[in-house]
């Protein structure tokens, strides 16, 4: 089994910066996609980015194309959500998933974090 722990939510103005990390455990971590996706209050979990265990491929959805970067240290069992150019359409709760397929489907991870708050004021 893998267990996820996410970390790095806050508050920030619109324009900045959060870093989230999701450290997760067990030896199958480097054989996993990681995906990160958000749920605003009342709406449905959508998808934000995916990384392939080697660091490859990487995907965003359009949404947050040139302003979020997806990352791992596989030796530190960690992932980053680097997210920059924050707007208050932005603030979710921020949950990392994996999964042993590549999707963006939220229904399809096995494995989930308790969540991050991102709050982005204006």
């Amino acid at each position: 089994q893998v267990q996820l722990v996410e970390s790095g939510g806050g508050l920030v103005q619109t324009g900045g910066s959060l870093r989230l990390s999701c450290t997760a455990s067990g030896r199958t971590f480097d054989s996993y996609y990681m995906a990160w996706f958000r749920q605003a209050q009342g709406n449905e979990r959508e998808f934000v980015s995916l990384i392939g265990s080697r660091g490859y491929p990487t995907h965003y959805a359009d949404s947050v194309k040139g302003r979020f970067t997806i990352s791992k240290d596989n030796a530190k069992d960690t992932v980053f959500l680097q997210m920059n150019s924050l707007k208050p359409e932005d603030t979710a709760v921020y949950y990392c998933g994996a999964d042993l397929s590549i999707t963006t489907d939220y229904r399809k991870y096995d494995f989930w974090g308790q969540g991050t708050q991102v709050t982005v004021s204006s």
